[in-house]
């Protein structure tokens, strides 16, 4: 046997096998991958009476909502609040991070607020379906709904798809070109000829867009292979503890030192070590560095102890930034939220197309 053939034919034995081990998985990934491109559309269409606020009276201060946040979850890891361009008309959303000791449950919360009366409109766990659908899907397409154990699987199949991805490369190699002109006919002869036909020309055109969303994923989930973090998932998280400097001071000396940033997220901190951050966009960027900015303060002294500034960054610190927004396709605005939709279901299509073609040949 050749020395071409048999890379071709041990390509061919990785590519099924890995396929058959992580299809299921890699279809309900596609699934729920999907469905989050317009999470935040869907979230609130689907819970509009409750997230549309009167905008009566002024806001509340940060301070404020901290408290309640806190007297509520008194051993919290941390706060994100992930709308601080919220409109007059919106609720405030809040990632809560909490950890229970157990490695069983990845311990996500969430809150909704009226930002003008301070009246909590929903709370609770991510892995509980009482605070939205959309929650929920948003910790399955993460961790399974698995915990700690299932961050790691699905950080695994991160890498067997990119190896599954670069072995249907080797396979199907002499029809790259062929596909991307145009010029292979599909076979609708019957159930098997559409099923390779389906393979072959799906994965070639998912090709770039299946290795960057495969490997972005393996890249932000990689801290999930990190012993030293398991071990700290162990360990109950200790009592809230409120920051000495006012939210509101740190919050005004942050934007007064970058007042050219767009915040888009915000960090508050509950443990000792802890530093408030804002993130976000300036004006002129490209969208696809969305939170690529950010100025620290210190929650002892209320200084200013770090701007990050993405135009500062090296070439792959500038890439890095990028893995979130080309994960989920939140930088072109409909028409690529729309593609990734559509693409981000292709590689469960090929999970199936490809499962029908191991089944055929097993049959012979």
């Amino acid at each position: 046997m050749s020395r071409t053939n048999y890379t071709r034919k041990l390509a061919f034995s990785l590519h099924s096998w890995l396929g058959l081990i992580s299809g299921v998985f890699l279809l309900l990934l596609g699934l729920s991958g999907s469905a989050l491109v317009f999470f935040k559309e869907i979230d609130h269409k689907v819970n509009q009476d409750l997230l549309h606020v009167k905008p009566i009276g002024k806001i509340i201060s940060l301070d404020s909502i901290y408290r309640t946040i806190g007297d509520s979850h008194p051993n919290l890891a941390g706060i994100a609040w992930l709308n601080p361009d919220a409109g007059t008309d919106e609720a405030y959303e809040f990632r809560l991070y909490q950890n229970d000791g157990k490695i069983s449950t990845y311990d996500l919360g969430m809150i909704s607020m009226n930002p003008y009366s301070g009246k909590i409109l929903r709370e609770g766990n991510l892995r509980d379906i009482n605070t939205g659908l959309m929650q929920w899907i948003v910790q399955f397409h993460w961790s399974f709904q698995l915990g700690l154990p299932g961050l790691l699987l699905a950080t695994i199949f991160g890498l067997t798809m990119l190896l599954s991805t670069v072995t249907g490369l080797v396979i199907y190699r002499k029809f790259v070109w062929k596909v991307l002109l145009f010029k292979v006919k599909f076979k609708w002869n019957n159930w098997r000829t559409i099923s390779s036909s389906l393979h072959r020309i799906v994965g070639v055109w998912a090709l770039l867009f299946n290795l960057i969303i495969f490997f972005t994923g393996f890249w932000m989930n990689k801290f999930s292979m990190d012993m030293q973090y398991w071990k700290k998932q162990t360990v109950v998280s200790p009592a809230t503890t409120m920051p000495l400097q006012s939210l509101d001071t740190m919050m005004a000396s942050a934007k007064e030192k970058l007042p050219e940033l767009n915040v888009k997220n915000v960090y508050w901190p509950t443990q000792p070590g802890k530093n408030f951050r804002i993130r976000g966009s300036i004006k002129g960027e490209p969208t696809i560095f969305e939170n690529g900015n950010s100025v620290s303060v210190d929650p002892v002294t209320g200084k200013i102890i770090a701007i990050d500034l993405i135009a500062e960054k090296d070439f792959w610190e500038k890439l890095e930034a990028t893995f979130f927004s080309l994960h989920v396709g939140n930088f072109g605005g409909l028409p690529v939220k729309i593609l990734y939709v559509i693409i981000g279901l292709l590689p469960g299509l090929l999970s199936i197309t490809g499962a029908l073609l191991w089944w055929r040949r097993a049959k012979h």
